[in-house]
């Protein structure tokens, strides 16, 4: 990756991800020295916590690994990494790597698991791509995915009742040799860098979540996160087992929201379904459709729910502090200061939007050339909102929360969506701001 950065040729078997190189070192030259960690300028964002959070999604997780490339080089790196099933694959390489072995080790995966017998080169336009596609998912379904799962021979019919291998068509141990091979394990224990998963607890129902700053996270827990039934068996750890996060929840920004800190956060939400879409016109499209409703996690409503439960919790810190020392005991007040609220809270919204001929194998669909479209993708996404004006001259907020969702057509592309009491220029409720065209 470094020689990218230095504008060499990659080898003719790599991805070539060089193309906005030119405008991310731009902008990476009025902020920060990344070779040599001199700042140029004042940063009034650097006491900031950095916090990327990452949903499910299977192959176009490849998404998530171009945000994190623009990320790191214009921007800077997270101090936390959370992640659903395939994010959370995608965090544990980050956070188990040292800064200059991140991207190596992403694209490492990701050419891995893209790795399969080749397809014929097709232009992206017409049915010629949709087929291509769906060849290269019938292919993933029949002979699994380098490095990641294989199918199970004998089948999951034919093994014995009771086993894990009877609840599962596929055997993911290539994941746990890769995780393995690829995750400093010792290194995310270490607390460099937070790591947290999501998975499900399937006896109980109950969504869980393992955090590097709370227990010891090992192979097990990733690969928890992303056991999603009936492909993959659940995984057992310390006596109980669990099924992917996503079945519940496809997103961590609850739990990362939920849990305490000092500093302001900056939060990375990245998408990989969008809850917004058209009525289908065939029922092929219907199954598409239904999955990105079913795993956006309705992305914007949770978003605004939690967001204003911050508000909430914030509006009730104030009001508590404006009252007098003899109604500071009451149960009423007692109650309302035990809401727990950030001093302020940026969230940075990036959705992959699916291309016109991509279906519903969408997120099973690990060709080479997908792959390098999604990463592209979501470098590019990245690097749109890190240059946007709108970013660059942001203010830091000392109380209520703010939403930046700048590569969409949604009508509240920036969202102010509350502000403390002395904030008289902010208003306190939301104020669209109408995207540029």
């Amino acid at each position: 990756m470094r020689q990218l950065v230095r504008g060499k040729k990659p080898p003719q078997d790599q991805p070539h991800f060089d193309r906005h190189l030119q405008s991310d070192d731009a902008m990476t030259s009025t902020t920060t020295d990344r070779s040599h960690g001199v700042s140029t300028r004042a940063d009034p964002h650097a006491n900031e916590e950095c916090i990327l959070v990452l949903q499910g999604g299977g192959a176009l997780g490849a998404f998530q690994a171009g945000v994190f490339e623009s990320l790191s080089r214009v921007y800077r790196e997270p101090n936390w990494v959370a992640g659903i099933s395939i994010g959370a694959i995608n965090a544990a390489l980050i956070a188990g790597n040292t800064a200059e072995h991140r991207l190596p080790r992403l694209r490492e995966f990701w050419e891995l698991v893209s790795s399969s017998v080749p397809l014929p080169s097709i232009s992206s336009i017409g049915t010629a791509r949709e087929a291509l596609n769906e060849a290269s998912a019938t292919q993933v379904m029949v002979y699994g995915v380098p490095g990641f799962f294989k199918p199970r021979f004998p089948p999951a019919p034919f093994q014995p009742r009771g086993s894990l291998e009877a609840i599962s068509y596929y055997d993911t141990t290539p994941l746990k040799e890769t995780l393995e091979r690829l995750v400093d394990f010792d290194r995310i224990n270490a607390g460099s860098m937070r790591l947290s998963v999501g998975a499900v607890n399937v006896r109980t129902g109950n969504f869980e979540y393992f955090d590097s700053a709370k227990q010891t996270i090992d192979a097990r827990h990733i690969m928890a996160s992303g056991a999603l039934p009936p492909g993959f068996a659940p995984v057992e750890i310390d006596g109980e087992h669990y099924w992917d996060g996503g079945l519940v929840s496809n997103t961590p920004l609850q739990y990362v929201l939920d849990q305490p800190g000092s500093r302001r956060r900056t939060v990375f939400q990245v998408d990989l379904f969008a809850a917004l879409g058209m009525l289908p016109g065939s029922l092929q499209e219907v199954t598409g459709r239904e999955k990105d409703i079913r795993f956006s996690s309705r992305t914007r409503l949770n978003t605004t729910n939690e967001l204003d439960r911050q508000v909430i919790a914030q509006a009730a810190k104030r009001l508590i502090d404006k009252l007098p020392a003899a109604l500071r005991d009451d149960p009423d007040v007692v109650a309302l200061s035990k809401l727990r609220c950030e001093s302020a809270v940026d969230v940075v919204h990036l959705i992959y939007r699916s291309k016109h001929y991509e279906r519903q194998s969408k997120d099973y669909e690990f060709s080479r050339l997908s792959m390098q479209e999604h990463w592209e993708s979501g470098r590019a996404d990245m690097a749109r909102t890190l240059h946007d004006k709108r970013w660059l001259d942001r203010a830091p907020a000392e109380s209520g929360v703010r939403v930046f969702d700048l590569c969409s057509d949604h009508p509240s592309a920036v969202t102010a969506t509350a502000a403390s009491g002395a904030d008289k220029a902010t208003p306190t409720k939301p104020t669209p701001t109408k995207i540029a065209p």
